[in-house]
C-alpha cells in the first residue's frame, strides 16, 4: 500500500492508492477512442499510462485525506476487501488500504467526515467492512456525506445496469451508513469546513461534485471522476461508458477545463498515478501535440 503527502497551505493532503494497474482497454472505457489515437499517443503513454502488452489503460484508485487543524476528511473510499463483486479485478480482494491508513499515523476512529464524491463501487467501498455477520460502517465516529442528488438517484435505482455490472455496492457499503444514523445529505456547493467546498460537476452521476481547497497562493480541485485518464484531458469530448448522462457530463467536463487552465488551478484526478497532481495546459495551434488533434493536456506538478 503507497501513500503519499503534500501541505497545501494549512491543510495536509495524502493519498491512500489502493490499486494502480492496467484494468480497462481504451475502447471499454472510452467509445470514441481509436487504435490510431492511441498509436498517436504512444511516446508519453507507456509505460505509466498505457500497457501494451495487454492493450489496457492503467487506471489508478485511491483515496484522498484532507487534514486541517480541526478535522480530518477522507475523499473517496475506493473499492474495499472482501466485497462481493462482478469484475474479478474487484471480486473479494486484499487490498489492505487500512494498512496505508496506518502508515499516516491514524486510525479508523481518527476519521471525522468520508466524502463519496459520487455512488460509484470505486468510490465508497471502504465505506463499510463485515464484521464477521454484516456490513458496519468503517468509521466508527464519522459523518458520512452524500449530495441529496446522489442519493435521491441511486436510491431509486435497485436494477441500475452500474449495479448489475459490478455488484449490489449501495447494498453493502452505502445503506449500512443509513441504519447506523451517521449519514448526512448535502447540497451540491456545501462548504465542509470553512476553505474547502464542494463543485458541482454533474454528468457522470447526477450528485456527481469536485472538493475545491482554497488557497490563495494555489488554489487545488480535487477533480473526482471529471477525468479517467490523461488521454482525456487531451480529448476532453470523450466521455466514458459510466457517464450517465453524456451530454451533460461532455458539457461540464470542457467548461471545467476551460476554467481550470485560465485559472491555473492545480487539479487532483481521482484516477490518474503518481505524482496526481497537476495543472490544464490549453495546446495552442503551433504546438506539436495541435498535430495529434489535442484540446488540451495535462501537466503533472
Amino acid at each position: 500500500m503507497k501513500t503519499t503527502t503534500t501541505q497545501l497551505g494549512q491543510v495536509k493532503i495524502s493519498r491512500i492508492i489502493e490499486s494502480s494497474n492496467p484494468l480497462l482497454r481504451p475502447g471499454e472505457i472510452f467509445p470514441d477512442s481509436d487504435p490510431d489515437m492511441i498509436a498517436r499517443n504512444i511516446d508519453w503513454l507507456v509505460p505509466h499510462f498505457y500497457d501494451p502488452e495487454t492493450d489496457k489503460l492503467i487506471i489508478t484508485i485511491q483515496s484522498f485525506l484532507l487534514e486541517t487543524q480541526t478535522q480530518r476528511i477522507l475523499i473517496d473510499t475506493c473499492v474495499g476487501d472482501c466485497k462481493q463483486r462482478v469484475r474479478s479485478e474487484f471480486h473479494e480482494q486484499q487490498w489492505n488500504w487500512l494498512e496505508g491508513l496506518e502508515s499516516l499515523g491514524l486510525g479508523v476512529e481518527d476519521i471525522d467526515i468520508v466524502l463519496s464524491t459520487h455512488m460509484h463501487v470505486d468510490h465508497v467501498g471502504w465505506n463499510t467492512r463485515f464484521n464477521g455477520k454484516e456490513w458496519v460502517p468503517t468509521f466508527p465516529n464519522a459523518r458520512y456525506l452524500f449530495t441529496a442528488p446522489e442519493w435521491d438517484y441511486w436510491k431509486e435505482n435497485e436494477g441500475h445496469p452500474a449495479l448489475v455490472r459490478s455488484g449490489d455496492y449501495i447494498g453493502d457499503s452505502v445503506w449500512p451508513l443509513f441504519h447506523s444514523g451517521q449519514v448526512d445529505l448535502v447540497d451540491m456547493d456545501h462548504e465542509i469546513v470553512p476553505g474547502i467546498r464542494l463543485v458541482p460537476l454533474p454528468g457522470h452521476t447526477p450528485g456527481h461534485v469536485g472538493v475545491e481547497i482554497d488557497d490563495a497562493s494555489d488554489p487545488t480541485l480535487i477533480t473526482a471522476d471529471l477525468f479517467h485518464h490523461p488521454l482525456q484531458c487531451c480529448y476532453p469530448h470523450w466521455n466514458t461508458r459510466f457517464c450517465l448522462d453524456p451530454l451533460k457530463s461532455r458539457a461540464t467536463r470542457l467548461n471545467a477545463m476551460a476554467e481550470l487552465a485560465h485559472k491555473c488551478t492545480t487539479v487532483m484526478p481521482a484516477h490518474f498515478p503518481s505524482p496526481n497532481a497537476g495543472k490544464i495546459e490549453v495546446v495552442k495551434h503551433d504546438d506539436p501535440d495541435a498535430a495529434r488533434g489535442h484540446v488540451y493536456r495535462y501537466r503533472f506538478v
